[in-house]
């Protein structure tokens, strides 16, 4: 397998998704907590991204093996296996390989931190693998856009600050005998919910665009996604309405000072966030108009990211 064809099956364009929130939840770690480590930081990313890039690479496999209709953008063009004509062996070594290194990365940030990141982790593992994998993967079905966002935009976001504060203040646990004790900094907790909401809210519109783009072929596939329950019109409407909770969620965040006054800018991102939007809404194509959920997601926790980068300097 070529490293071009390689970059295609893990679809290296998508890892966006998964770094963001990382990225933005390390500079609240700075930012609110003052602690930060490189160690960590480095460990984590790279469990991240070898697990992402392996749980695509599943999920192109298995859509290659159960798909139905094998015709069209999604199988001809989007996935790798088929354009490339790469042979069954080569992409199972590479999956194997990939969650092999998360694991282990994943394992030496346990190491370097606490249990709490051990649970979460082997948690989302969990979540990332039925995602793609099992009888009925999640993708298949209508909860796909909840659990990516929700793993994706505030589990990821949560430990990526958890790394860097692992003094208690945030999660606690202990044990005397049998008795097991869980410590929730509920304040805390909640403030990192809202800075992650834009992400959560993001990349659930990521899936829910993708599904919008694949009604037909999903529906031959039997993949019963979200937009067949709710009808293409809904679908839309929830499409549009995420983006503007995001954008209240922002302001919110400045009104109550989480975020520095330094991160107002990022309130202006919906100007091209709703050309965007009026792009989908008159189109959705694969080829043409789902990308423009990726740049929504860039615009807004990417501006999230450099106001927040930029607040520290004017400090």
């Amino acid at each position: 397998m070529g490293f071009m064809s390689f970059l295609k099956l893990v679809e290296i364009k998508t890892k966006a998704a998964s770094v963001t929130p990382l990225l933005l939840g390390s500079l609240l770690a700075f930012y609110r907590y003052r602690q930060f480590s490189w160690k960590n930081f480095l460990l984590m990313l790279l469990s991240l991204l070898c697990f992402d890039m392996a749980t695509t690479a599943i999920n192109n496999y298995l859509d290659f093996r159960k798909a139905r209709l094998k015709d069209g953008f999604g199988y001809r063009k989007h996935n790798a296996i088929v354009r490339d004509n790469l042979k069954v062996s080569s992409v199972l070594t590479v999956i194997f390989i990939l969650l092999a290194l998360a694991v282990g990365f994943g394992i030496l940030l346990y190491l370097n931190t606490s249990l709490i990141v051990l649970l979460l982790g082997m948690v989302s593992f969990a979540v990332g693998i039925l995602y793609t994998f099992g009888p009925i993967p999640i993708s298949r079905m209508p909860l796909g856009e909840i659990f990516s966002g929700f793993f994706m935009g505030f589990v990821i976001l949560l430990l990526s600050v958890y790394i860097h504060a692992v003094d208690g203040s945030l999660i606690q646990l202990s044990f005397e005998g049998s008795l097991i004790t869980i410590s929730l900094n509920l304040t805390e907790l909640l403030v990192i919910f809202l800075v992650s909401l834009p992400a959560v809210l993001g990349i659930a519109n990521l899936m829910l665009a993708n599904n919008i783009c694949d009604m037909d072929e999903d529906l031959e596939n039997r993949r019963y996604t979200l937009p067949l329950y709710i009808g293409k019109e809904r679908a839309l409407r929830l499409f549009q309405s995420l983006y503007y909770i995001g954008f209240t969620d922002i302001l919110l965040l400045l009104i109550l000072g989480i975020l520095p006054l330094a991160a107002i800018p990022v309130l202006l991102t919906i100007i091209p966030v709703r050309k965007n939007i009026r792009a989908f809404l008159g189109r959705q194509s694969k080829e043409d108009t789902f990308p423009v959920a990726i740049q929504n997601f860039l615009l807004m926790n990417g501006s999230m990211i450099l106001f927040l980068a930029l607040s520290f300097l004017l400090e």
